[in-house]
């Protein structure tokens, strides 16, 4: 029988080989799997502040600002002033940006495809639900370690 170890460090080597093949067909496109968060993100959710770029992809602000002064460089996104906040800039996808993140997504899609055509029909809907208790016990023990941080320790005072 398998140990919880055992099968945590074979979804995680699974994770990272996955995520290598992806990065490396989706780069030969023009568009690093990296590169193409930040795209996807502008894409869907339309031009925004590096700020929220940072908080919803949970980066730090300057990896934002490296990684959007690279993709400006490319011309796959452009800053604007932001009309509410003339220190602030607004960063939006370009055409150019929808085209090279739309070449990079078909090997992507392409590589899932293959990799997950090893498990039938019942394999992947067991697969899915196994990996959703997985997620939402991650999401409850966050939540609980968050909770946990938000109260102060009790003073020898209060003891």
């Amino acid at each position: 029988m398998k140990t919880t170890f055992d099968v945590s460090d074979k979804l995680f080597e699974l994770y990272h080989r996955v995520h290598r093949l992806i990065n490396q067909s989706m780069t030969e496109e023009g568009v690093s799997l990296a590169r193409s968060k930040f795209l996807f993100f502008l894409n869907k959710l339309g031009p925004c502040r590096s700020t929220d770029i940072a908080c919803a992809l949970n980066f730090a602000p300057r990896t934002v600002t490296e990684a959007i002064d690279g993709l400006e460089r490319d011309k796959l996104v452009v800053r604007q002033p932001d009309p509410e906040d003339r220190r602030a800039k607004i960063v939006s996808i370009t055409d150019v940006g929808r085209i090279a993140l739309e070449a990079a997504e078909h090997p992507r899609k392409q590589l899932i495809e293959e990799i997950f055509s090893a498990l039938d029909d019942e394999q992947l809907d067991q697969l899915y639900e196994i990996v959703s208790k997985l997620v939402r016990r991650t999401d409850e023990i966050r939540e609980r370690r968050e909770q946990d941080e938000a109260i102060p320790p009790a003073t020898a005072a209060e003891v």
